[in-house]
């Protein structure tokens, strides 16, 4: 099993690989081409579309890391309210 592959399967536990009509290998999960979203074509060998379905899968993760959705404030805000709260804490106890 390729490095490739596992990182597949990590992610998508059920991916398997196909040909489509073209002749060309894909790998699908539940009916889903992994790599479609991306325009990656079909690939020529088994290996390839290992490759072709870890790099959708890595593109994904590093889209998801840095969405606009998760860069809300609202988890900062109240982590500088903890610390602020620690820090006033802090003040109030007699050495």
């Amino acid at each position: 099993m390729s490095v490739q592959e596992k990182r597949v399967l990590r992610d998508f536990p059920n991916a398997k690989i196909t040909i489509d009509s073209n002749g060309n290998f894909i790998v699908i999960n539940d009916d889903v081409v992994i790599a479609e979203e991306f325009f990656l074509p079909g690939a020529s060998s088994k290996e390839q579309a290992w490759e072709y379905a870890a790099l959708a899968c890595k593109t994904t993760q590093n889209f998801n890391r840095t969405h606009p959705s998760r860069m809300d404030l609202k988890g900062l805000e109240s982590k500088i309210n903890r610390i602020n709260k620690r820090k006033k804490r802090s003040k109030n106890v007699v050495r």
